[in-house]
């Protein structure tokens, strides 16, 4: 099969799984193609799958059956979100997304601006293992102030990005918020090795369980929520990255100190997240 015709047929399975119907025009505007091509696709998908569609006059297209099962792919519940996401957040714009979309909003937060060149010779550093000379702004320091660091990947923290990156002011590897950078002058090729980066190569493993402050229902609930099994949840976690994540979820501090109803989660292996993240936070 084609990878236009496979990408149609996908198309029509989607519609059919996310909103119960789809009809030729849907597929012509979509993809640019007359409708006997979109009839043609419509009967191919019907081959591939007998007994999933019909073709309902009244609404002019074709609905999903009632025991209609997808037969090209599996339906992502976290994609299909993840297009409203980004939606949401401005970052694609509304007609780039095949399926018609519900009503929705998301909470919105400040915006990061990275500039394009400066994302771009952090790409350009790392495919080419350089190292780049940065006017950065560090928190710990009044004034911003040139460094060389050799970034070998991008991190996103849940809030904003960075670049890991080996900086050779300090002879260790850190994190370095990209929206900080704000100049960039030269680069030079570099001896830092990636792989000695160890706080970024290894993992930490979180195991997570309901507040015991909870009432069985809302223990229940969470653990549905977090898709706990045998009510606990299992999440590896890059070491570099663990104090961002424990401040994520609530659990820098000790959580069943806190409110059930403010704070649902807890630590159950508190000893060996502390052990591992005693080495210290690694941003620039």
């Amino acid at each position: 099969m084609r990878w236009g015709t496979e990408r149609r047929l996908e198309f029509i399975e989607s519609r059919l799984f996310w909103e119960g119907m789809v009809n030729r025009a849907h597929i012509s505007d979509t993809f640019g193609i007359s409708s006997q091509q979109a009839s043609a696709d419509f009967a191919r998908y019907m081959e591939l799958a007998p007994g999933n569609t019909a073709y309902d006059r009244s609404r002019k297209g074709y609905i999903a059956a009632e025991g209609f099962r997808p037969v090209l792919s599996q339906p992502d519940a976290g994609r299909y979100l993840a297009q409203l996401r980004l939606v949401g957040d401005g970052a694609v714009p509304v007609d780039d997304i095949d399926l018609p979309l519900p009503p929705f909003d998301v909470v919105p937060g400040p915006v990061r601006r990275i500039e394009a060149g400066v994302l771009r010779a952090m790409l350009t550093a790392i495919r080419r293992h350089l190292a780049v000379e940065v006017l950065y702004q560090s928190m710990s320091k009044p004034e911003p102030s040139w460094r060389w660091i050799a970034p070998h990947a991008l991190a996103h923290d849940g809030f904003r990005w960075h670049a890991r990156a080996f900086c050779e002011k300090d002879r260790a590897f850190k994190d370095f918020v990209l929206a900080r950078t704000r100049e960039m002058r030269a680069t030079r090729a570099t001896s830092a090795a990636p792989a000695a980066d160890l706080a970024w190569s290894e993992r930490v493993r979180v195991i997570m369980g309901p507040h015991p402050g909870l009432s069985e229902g809302q223990r229940k609930a969470i653990e549905s929520d977090y898709a706990m099994t045998g009510g606990v949840s299992v999440v590896d976690v890059r070491r570099c990255f663990l104090w961002y994540f424990l401040k994520r979820f609530g659990l820098d501090v000790d959580a069943r100190q806190r409110r059930p109803q403010d704070q649902h989660i807890v630590l159950l292996n508190d000893e060996d997240v502390l052990a591992a993240l005693a080495g210290g936070r690694t941003d620039g």
